[in-house]
Protein backbone atom coordinates (compact mmCIF):
# COMPACT_ATOMS: atom_id res chain seq x y z
CA UNK A 1 0.00 0.00 0.00
CA UNK A 2 1.62 3.25 -1.10
CA UNK A 3 1.94 5.62 1.62
CA UNK A 4 0.93 9.52 1.10
CA UNK A 5 1.30 12.20 3.43
CA UNK A 6 -0.84 15.84 3.12
CA UNK A 7 0.15 19.26 4.57
CA UNK A 8 -2.82 21.20 5.21
CA UNK A 9 -6.30 20.54 6.48
CA UNK A 10 -8.48 22.83 4.21
CA UNK A 11 -10.92 21.75 1.66
CA UNK A 12 -7.99 21.08 -0.70
CA UNK A 13 -6.32 18.57 1.36
CA UNK A 14 -9.40 16.87 2.85
CA UNK A 15 -10.76 16.14 -0.56
CA UNK A 16 -7.27 14.40 -1.55
CA UNK A 17 -7.17 12.40 1.56
CA UNK A 18 -10.91 11.29 1.38
CA UNK A 19 -10.21 10.21 -2.10
CA UNK A 20 -7.00 8.60 -2.12
CA UNK A 21 -8.15 6.87 1.48
CA UNK A 22 -11.27 5.32 -0.81
CA UNK A 23 -8.82 4.10 -3.21
CA UNK A 24 -6.76 2.40 -0.84
CA UNK A 25 -3.81 4.79 0.07
CA UNK A 26 -2.16 4.64 3.14
CA UNK A 27 -2.58 8.92 4.00
CA UNK A 28 -1.72 10.94 6.88
CA UNK A 29 -2.84 14.54 7.21
CA UNK A 30 -1.13 16.90 8.80
CA UNK A 31 -3.01 20.16 10.26
CA UNK A 32 -1.56 23.49 12.05
CA UNK A 33 -4.68 24.14 14.09
CA UNK A 34 -6.70 22.10 16.07
CA UNK A 35 -9.75 21.50 14.02
CA UNK A 36 -10.22 21.22 10.15
CA UNK A 37 -11.75 22.88 7.29
CA UNK A 38 -9.23 25.85 6.76
CA UNK A 39 -10.96 28.79 5.77
CA UNK A 40 -14.18 26.78 5.72
CA UNK A 41 -14.71 26.29 9.10
CA UNK A 42 -16.10 27.00 12.66
CA UNK A 43 -14.54 27.52 15.90
CA UNK A 44 -16.56 28.33 19.60
CA UNK A 45 -16.26 31.99 20.57
CA UNK A 46 -15.57 32.29 24.31
CA UNK A 47 -18.81 32.56 26.89
CA UNK A 48 -19.13 36.03 28.43
CA UNK A 49 -20.99 35.76 32.01
CA UNK A 50 -24.33 34.68 31.92
CA UNK A 51 -24.27 33.35 28.58
CA UNK A 52 -23.86 30.48 26.59
CA UNK A 53 -21.20 29.88 24.34
CA UNK A 54 -21.48 30.25 20.42
CA UNK A 55 -20.11 28.12 17.73
CA UNK A 56 -20.13 30.01 14.66
CA UNK A 57 -18.68 29.71 11.08
CA UNK A 58 -15.72 31.94 10.46
CA UNK A 59 -17.85 33.36 7.78
CA UNK A 60 -20.82 32.51 5.91
CA UNK A 61 -19.81 30.29 2.78
CA UNK A 62 -22.47 28.78 0.63
CA UNK A 63 -22.62 26.11 -2.54
CA UNK A 64 -24.33 25.68 -5.64
CA UNK A 65 -25.91 23.16 -7.15
CA UNK A 66 -23.70 23.71 -9.78
CA UNK A 67 -20.98 22.46 -7.42
CA UNK A 68 -20.71 18.84 -7.86
CA UNK A 69 -16.80 17.73 -7.11
CA UNK A 70 -17.94 19.57 -3.41
CA UNK A 71 -21.19 17.91 -3.41
CA UNK A 72 -19.12 14.52 -4.62
CA UNK A 73 -16.84 15.39 -1.27
CA UNK A 74 -19.57 15.90 1.34
CA UNK A 75 -21.10 12.39 -0.11
CA UNK A 76 -17.87 10.59 1.18
CA UNK A 77 -17.93 11.83 4.14
CA UNK A 78 -21.54 11.29 4.83
CA UNK A 79 -23.05 14.57 4.90
CA UNK A 80 -24.58 15.37 2.04
CA UNK A 81 -27.88 15.63 3.77
CA UNK A 82 -26.55 18.85 6.06
CA UNK A 83 -26.62 20.89 3.34
CA UNK A 84 -30.20 22.95 2.97
CA UNK A 85 -30.85 24.31 -0.83
CA UNK A 86 -32.59 27.30 -1.44
CA UNK A 87 -34.79 27.88 -4.71
CA UNK A 88 -35.38 31.05 -4.63
CA UNK A 89 -32.88 34.63 -4.39
CA UNK A 90 -34.31 37.53 -2.32
CA UNK A 91 -33.35 40.82 -3.41
CA UNK A 92 -33.59 43.85 -1.01
CA UNK A 93 -33.83 47.02 -1.82
CA UNK A 94 -33.51 49.91 0.94
CA UNK A 95 -37.26 50.56 2.26
CA UNK A 96 -38.00 46.49 2.44
CA UNK A 97 -38.79 45.95 -1.12
CA UNK A 98 -38.33 42.27 -1.96
CA UNK A 99 -37.40 40.90 -5.70
CA UNK A 100 -37.42 37.22 -6.46
CA UNK A 101 -35.17 35.21 -8.50
CA UNK A 102 -36.28 31.70 -8.96
CA UNK A 103 -36.51 28.79 -11.73
CA UNK A 104 -39.87 28.68 -13.49
CA UNK A 105 -40.76 25.73 -15.64
CA UNK A 106 -38.63 26.13 -19.21
CA UNK A 107 -36.31 24.88 -19.66
CA UNK A 108 -32.41 26.16 -19.39
CA UNK A 109 -31.76 28.94 -20.26
CA UNK A 110 -35.17 30.30 -20.05
CA UNK A 111 -35.58 29.24 -16.43
CA UNK A 112 -35.29 32.18 -14.81
CA UNK A 113 -37.90 34.20 -17.53
CA UNK A 114 -41.22 34.37 -15.53
CA UNK A 115 -39.30 36.02 -12.03
CA UNK A 116 -36.92 37.70 -14.01
CA UNK A 117 -39.28 39.89 -15.54
CA UNK A 118 -41.18 40.35 -12.45
CA UNK A 119 -37.92 41.92 -10.54
CA UNK A 120 -38.96 45.45 -9.16
CA UNK A 121 -35.34 46.52 -8.38
CA UNK A 122 -34.37 46.55 -12.41
CA UNK A 123 -35.69 48.85 -14.69
CA UNK A 124 -37.16 47.81 -18.04
CA UNK A 125 -33.60 49.10 -20.03
CA UNK A 126 -31.68 47.11 -16.99
CA UNK A 127 -33.39 43.88 -17.85
CA UNK A 128 -33.06 44.32 -21.77
CA UNK A 129 -29.29 44.71 -21.17
CA UNK A 130 -28.79 41.76 -18.79
CA UNK A 131 -30.79 39.94 -21.21
CA UNK A 132 -28.99 40.25 -24.11
CA UNK A 133 -25.82 40.22 -22.06
CA UNK A 134 -26.58 37.02 -20.97
CA UNK A 135 -27.15 35.68 -24.98
CA UNK A 136 -23.63 37.26 -25.80
CA UNK A 137 -22.43 35.21 -22.87
CA UNK A 138 -23.81 31.97 -24.21
CA UNK A 139 -22.25 32.73 -27.58
CA UNK A 140 -18.92 33.94 -26.37
CA UNK A 141 -18.43 31.08 -23.80
CA UNK A 142 -15.72 28.65 -25.09
CA UNK A 143 -14.96 30.84 -28.03
CA UNK A 144 -13.40 34.06 -27.07
CA UNK A 145 -9.79 33.93 -26.16
CA UNK A 146 -9.42 37.56 -24.74
CA UNK A 147 -11.71 36.69 -20.80
CA UNK A 148 -8.29 36.23 -19.18
CA UNK A 149 -6.96 39.54 -20.01
CA UNK A 150 -10.18 41.74 -19.91
CA UNK A 151 -12.07 42.45 -16.38
CA UNK A 152 -15.29 41.45 -16.10
CA UNK A 153 -16.55 45.28 -15.78
CA UNK A 154 -14.98 45.82 -19.24
CA UNK A 155 -16.75 43.07 -20.48
CA UNK A 156 -20.33 43.98 -18.77
CA UNK A 157 -19.28 48.07 -20.29
CA UNK A 158 -18.81 46.57 -23.95
CA UNK A 159 -22.33 45.05 -23.52
CA UNK A 160 -23.55 48.38 -22.58
CA UNK A 161 -25.14 47.34 -19.48
CA UNK A 162 -26.61 50.13 -17.29
CA UNK A 163 -25.17 51.19 -13.88
CA UNK A 164 -28.70 49.71 -12.05
CA UNK A 165 -27.65 46.68 -13.90
CA UNK A 166 -24.35 45.96 -13.13
CA UNK A 167 -24.79 47.26 -9.35
CA UNK A 168 -27.90 45.41 -8.69
CA UNK A 169 -27.32 42.13 -11.10
CA UNK A 170 -23.59 41.55 -11.82
CA UNK A 171 -21.87 42.40 -9.02
CA UNK A 172 -24.57 41.31 -6.36
CA UNK A 173 -23.80 37.76 -8.09
CA UNK A 174 -20.38 38.11 -8.56
CA UNK A 175 -18.45 40.08 -5.93
CA UNK A 176 -19.48 37.85 -4.02
CA UNK A 177 -19.15 33.92 -5.97
CA UNK A 178 -15.19 35.38 -7.05
CA UNK A 179 -14.46 37.51 -3.76
CA UNK A 180 -13.39 40.28 -5.99
CA UNK A 181 -14.73 43.53 -7.30
CA UNK A 182 -15.90 43.60 -10.96
CA UNK A 183 -12.49 45.81 -11.97
CA UNK A 184 -9.88 43.65 -10.58
CA UNK A 185 -12.13 40.50 -11.72
CA UNK A 186 -11.18 38.51 -14.95
CA UNK A 187 -14.27 38.07 -17.28
CA UNK A 188 -13.37 34.17 -17.42
CA UNK A 189 -14.71 33.81 -13.73
CA UNK A 190 -17.70 35.96 -14.34
CA UNK A 191 -18.45 33.95 -17.11
CA UNK A 192 -17.95 30.56 -15.24
CA UNK A 193 -20.53 31.60 -12.40
CA UNK A 194 -23.05 32.38 -14.70
CA UNK A 195 -22.58 29.56 -17.01
CA UNK A 196 -22.47 26.95 -13.87
CA UNK A 197 -24.33 28.55 -12.05
CA UNK A 198 -27.08 30.09 -13.97
CA UNK A 199 -27.47 29.16 -18.23
CA UNK A 200 -26.21 25.35 -17.84
CA UNK A 201 -28.67 23.68 -16.29
CA UNK A 202 -32.29 24.32 -14.73
CA UNK A 203 -30.69 23.47 -11.39
CA UNK A 204 -27.27 24.87 -10.97
CA UNK A 205 -28.31 28.40 -9.21
CA UNK A 206 -29.77 26.34 -6.03
CA UNK A 207 -27.81 27.65 -2.99
CA UNK A 208 -26.61 25.71 -0.22
CA UNK A 209 -26.50 26.38 3.37
CA UNK A 210 -24.77 23.86 5.53
CA UNK A 211 -27.40 23.40 8.56
CA UNK A 212 -24.55 22.57 10.76
CA UNK A 213 -21.99 24.68 11.46
CA UNK A 214 -19.07 24.09 8.69
CA UNK A 215 -16.99 22.39 11.04
CA UNK A 216 -18.87 19.80 11.97
CA UNK A 217 -18.79 18.58 7.86
CA UNK A 218 -15.21 17.52 8.64
CA UNK A 219 -15.79 15.43 12.03
CA UNK A 220 -13.12 12.45 12.81
CA UNK A 221 -15.85 10.29 12.77
CA UNK A 222 -16.08 10.83 9.21
CA UNK A 223 -13.15 9.58 8.37
CA UNK A 224 -13.86 6.09 9.51
CA UNK A 225 -15.82 4.96 6.36
CA UNK A 226 -12.70 6.55 4.23
CA UNK A 227 -10.38 3.75 4.47
CA UNK A 228 -6.80 4.34 6.32
CA UNK A 229 -6.89 8.17 6.75
CA UNK A 230 -5.42 9.45 10.12
CA UNK A 231 -5.51 12.87 11.15
CA UNK A 232 -2.76 14.67 13.33
CA UNK A 233 -3.64 18.50 14.97
CA UNK A 234 -1.32 21.12 15.95
CA UNK A 235 0.99 19.52 13.57
CA UNK A 236 2.65 22.60 11.18
CA UNK A 237 4.76 20.94 8.56
CA UNK A 238 8.24 22.86 8.24
CA UNK A 239 9.63 21.46 5.41
CA UNK A 240 8.83 19.63 2.54
CA UNK A 241 11.22 17.65 0.03
CA UNK A 242 11.12 14.97 -2.50
CA UNK A 243 11.19 12.35 0.47
CA UNK A 244 9.00 13.53 2.88
CA UNK A 245 8.05 16.26 5.38
CA UNK A 246 9.56 17.94 8.54
CA UNK A 247 6.59 18.01 10.98
CA UNK A 248 7.46 19.30 14.69
CA UNK A 249 11.61 18.61 13.87
CA UNK A 250 10.67 15.27 13.07
CA UNK A 251 11.22 13.59 9.89
CA UNK A 252 8.29 11.90 7.96
CA UNK A 253 8.70 9.80 4.40
CA UNK A 254 6.43 8.56 2.45
CA UNK A 255 6.15 7.27 -1.32
CA UNK A 256 4.18 10.67 -2.24
CA UNK A 257 3.63 13.75 -0.97
CA UNK A 258 0.79 16.76 -1.36
CA UNK A 259 1.12 20.14 -0.22
CA UNK A 260 -2.33 21.70 0.07
CA UNK A 261 -1.37 24.54 1.99
CA UNK A 262 -1.74 28.11 1.29
CA UNK A 263 0.32 29.98 -1.36
CA UNK A 264 1.77 32.51 1.43
CA UNK A 265 2.93 29.63 3.42
CA UNK A 266 5.21 27.82 0.44
CA UNK A 267 8.02 29.59 0.37
CA UNK A 268 8.54 28.87 3.85
CA UNK A 269 8.56 25.09 3.67
CA UNK A 270 10.83 25.19 0.40
CA UNK A 271 8.54 25.39 -2.56
CA UNK A 272 8.37 28.29 -5.25
CA UNK A 273 5.47 30.73 -4.52
CA UNK A 274 3.23 31.83 -7.35
CA UNK A 275 2.96 35.94 -6.94
CA UNK A 276 -0.60 36.65 -5.99
CA UNK A 277 -2.63 39.08 -4.48
CA UNK A 278 -5.03 38.80 -1.66
CA UNK A 279 -8.65 39.45 -1.98
CA UNK A 280 -10.48 40.13 1.78
CA UNK A 281 -13.72 39.28 3.37
CA UNK A 282 -15.22 40.39 5.99
CA UNK A 283 -18.06 38.51 8.38
CA UNK A 284 -20.17 39.82 10.72
CA UNK A 285 -22.38 38.13 13.27
CA UNK A 286 -25.31 40.03 15.20
CA UNK A 287 -27.61 38.65 17.79
CA UNK A 288 -30.55 40.58 18.91
CA UNK A 289 -33.17 40.30 21.61
CA UNK A 290 -35.55 39.25 19.09
CA UNK A 291 -36.88 38.42 15.48
CA UNK A 292 -35.88 41.30 12.79
CA UNK A 293 -36.73 38.97 9.74
CA UNK A 294 -38.41 35.95 8.76
CA UNK A 295 -36.44 35.32 5.34
CA UNK A 296 -33.56 32.63 5.37
CA UNK A 297 -31.41 35.01 3.05
CA UNK A 298 -31.34 38.21 1.17
CA UNK A 299 -28.58 40.14 -0.98
CA UNK A 300 -28.70 43.54 0.05
CA UNK A 301 -28.95 46.10 -2.47
CA UNK A 302 -27.03 49.61 -2.73
CA UNK A 303 -25.23 49.16 0.89
CA UNK A 304 -21.69 48.37 2.38
CA UNK A 305 -23.08 44.64 3.74
CA UNK A 306 -23.99 42.45 0.54
CA UNK A 307 -25.17 39.47 2.07
CA UNK A 308 -27.68 38.65 5.27
CA UNK A 309 -28.10 34.91 6.60
CA UNK A 310 -30.63 34.26 9.37
CA UNK A 311 -28.92 31.66 11.05
CA UNK A 312 -31.50 31.35 14.36
CA UNK A 313 -34.76 32.38 14.31
CA UNK A 314 -34.26 35.60 12.60
CA UNK A 315 -32.30 36.92 15.94
CA UNK A 316 -28.84 35.47 14.85
CA UNK A 317 -27.95 37.54 11.54
CA UNK A 318 -24.56 36.91 9.80
CA UNK A 319 -23.52 39.48 7.06
CA UNK A 320 -21.06 39.40 4.43
CA UNK A 321 -18.93 41.99 2.81
CA UNK A 322 -16.75 40.37 0.27
CA UNK A 323 -13.92 42.43 -2.05
CA UNK A 324 -14.22 44.01 1.43
CA UNK A 325 -10.74 46.75 1.36
CA UNK A 326 -12.89 49.07 2.39
CA UNK A 327 -13.24 47.95 6.13
CA UNK A 328 -9.82 46.61 6.18
CA UNK A 329 -8.87 49.62 8.70
CA UNK A 330 -12.31 50.08 10.17
CA UNK A 331 -12.16 49.19 13.81
CA UNK A 332 -14.64 46.38 14.72
CA UNK A 333 -17.26 49.03 16.41
CA UNK A 334 -17.14 51.53 13.45
CA UNK A 335 -17.97 47.70 11.46
CA UNK A 336 -20.45 47.16 13.69
CA UNK A 337 -22.32 50.63 13.37
CA UNK A 338 -22.33 50.34 9.63
CA UNK A 339 -24.06 46.85 9.37
CA UNK A 340 -26.78 48.10 12.25
CA UNK A 341 -27.56 51.24 9.97
CA UNK A 342 -27.38 48.80 6.87
CA UNK A 343 -29.85 46.40 8.24
CA UNK A 344 -32.20 49.52 9.85
CA UNK A 345 -33.28 50.31 6.46
CA UNK A 346 -34.48 46.50 5.27
CA UNK A 347 -35.58 45.52 8.33
CA UNK A 348 -37.64 47.84 10.43
CA UNK A 349 -37.86 45.77 13.31
CA UNK A 350 -34.37 46.11 13.74
CA UNK A 351 -34.94 49.94 15.03
CA UNK A 352 -36.84 48.80 18.43
CA UNK A 353 -34.45 45.21 18.62
CA UNK A 354 -31.52 45.42 21.17
CA UNK A 355 -28.19 43.94 19.87
CA UNK A 356 -27.03 41.78 22.67
CA UNK A 357 -23.56 41.09 21.39
CA UNK A 358 -21.64 40.99 18.14
CA UNK A 359 -18.73 39.41 16.79
CA UNK A 360 -16.70 40.95 13.32
CA UNK A 361 -13.86 38.33 11.61
CA UNK A 362 -11.74 39.82 9.03
CA UNK A 363 -9.97 37.29 6.89
CA UNK A 364 -7.62 39.57 5.18
CA UNK A 365 -5.95 36.32 3.12
CA UNK A 366 -9.57 34.62 2.30
CA UNK A 367 -8.69 34.16 -1.19
CA UNK A 368 -6.09 34.73 -3.90
CA UNK A 369 -7.30 37.81 -6.12
CA UNK A 370 -9.13 36.56 -9.34
CA UNK A 371 -7.33 39.61 -11.21
CA UNK A 372 -6.56 39.41 -15.26
CA UNK A 373 -3.77 38.13 -16.85
CA UNK A 374 -3.53 35.70 -13.31
CA UNK A 375 -4.61 32.39 -14.69
CA UNK A 376 -1.53 31.66 -16.28
CA UNK A 377 0.22 31.97 -13.19
CA UNK A 378 -1.56 29.55 -11.41
CA UNK A 379 0.24 26.02 -10.80
CA UNK A 380 -1.07 23.10 -12.52
CA UNK A 381 -0.59 19.92 -9.78
CA UNK A 382 3.10 18.86 -10.39
CA UNK A 383 5.46 20.83 -8.05
CA UNK A 384 8.84 21.07 -8.93
CA UNK A 385 10.16 18.64 -6.27
CA UNK A 386 9.62 15.25 -7.57
CA UNK A 387 6.69 13.16 -5.47
CA UNK A 388 5.62 16.62 -4.33
CA UNK A 389 1.87 17.69 -5.78
CA UNK A 390 0.38 20.63 -5.05
CA UNK A 391 -3.38 21.43 -4.19
CA UNK A 392 -5.33 24.61 -3.39
CA UNK A 393 -8.10 26.73 -4.45
CA UNK A 394 -5.09 28.66 -5.94
CA UNK A 395 -3.96 26.00 -8.07
CA UNK A 396 -5.26 26.14 -11.89
CA UNK A 397 -8.62 23.87 -11.14
CA UNK A 398 -10.33 26.10 -13.86
CA UNK A 399 -12.74 27.51 -11.21
CA UNK A 400 -11.75 30.65 -8.84
CA UNK A 401 -10.92 30.43 -5.55
CA UNK A 402 -14.31 28.52 -4.09
CA UNK A 403 -15.17 25.48 -2.16
CA UNK A 404 -15.54 23.89 -5.32
CA UNK A 405 -12.26 25.20 -6.66
CA UNK A 406 -10.50 23.84 -3.62
CA UNK A 407 -12.33 20.13 -4.04
CA UNK A 408 -11.65 19.98 -7.48
CA UNK A 409 -7.69 20.74 -7.00
CA UNK A 410 -7.66 18.30 -3.96
CA UNK A 411 -9.10 15.45 -6.61
CA UNK A 412 -6.78 16.68 -9.18
CA UNK A 413 -3.94 15.93 -6.90
CA UNK A 414 -5.28 12.37 -6.13
CA UNK A 415 -5.40 11.38 -9.53
CA UNK A 416 -2.00 12.51 -9.96
CA UNK A 417 -0.88 10.16 -6.95
CA UNK A 418 -3.15 7.62 -8.25
CA UNK A 419 -1.32 7.98 -11.71
CA UNK A 420 2.11 7.56 -10.54
CA UNK A 421 1.35 4.95 -8.18
CA UNK A 422 0.43 2.82 -11.25
CA UNK A 423 -3.26 2.75 -10.10
CA UNK A 424 -5.31 5.29 -12.39
CA UNK A 425 -8.28 6.57 -11.17
CA UNK A 426 -10.45 9.53 -12.08
CA UNK A 427 -11.78 11.71 -9.04
CA UNK A 428 -13.11 14.71 -10.89
CA UNK A 429 -16.53 14.62 -11.65
CA UNK A 430 -16.50 16.90 -14.85
CA UNK A 431 -18.68 20.53 -15.09
CA UNK A 432 -22.30 20.75 -16.53
CA UNK A 433 -21.83 21.73 -20.00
Amino acid sequence: MSKVLIAGGGLAGLSAAAALGGAGFDVELFESRPFLGGRATSYTLPAADGEAAETIDNCQHILLRCCVNLLDFYGRLGVRDRIKFYKEYYFLEPGGRISVLSRGRLPAPLHFLGSFVNMHCLGRADKMGIAKALLAMRREHNRRKDLDRISMLDWLLQKRQTPHAIDRFWRQVLVSAVNEDLDRMAARHGFQVFWQGFLASADGYEMGVPNVPLGELYRCESWKRLGNVRVHFRAPVERIDEAGFVVAGERRNADYLICALPFERLEAVGLPAPKFEHSPITGVHLWFDREVTTLPHATLLDRTMQWMFNKEGGRYLQLVVSASRDLTDLSRNEIIEIAIGDLRLYFPRVKEAKLVKAHVIKEQRATFSAAPETESLRPTPRATLPNVVLAGDWTRTGWPATMEGAVRSGYLAAEEIAQAAGKPQRFLIADRE
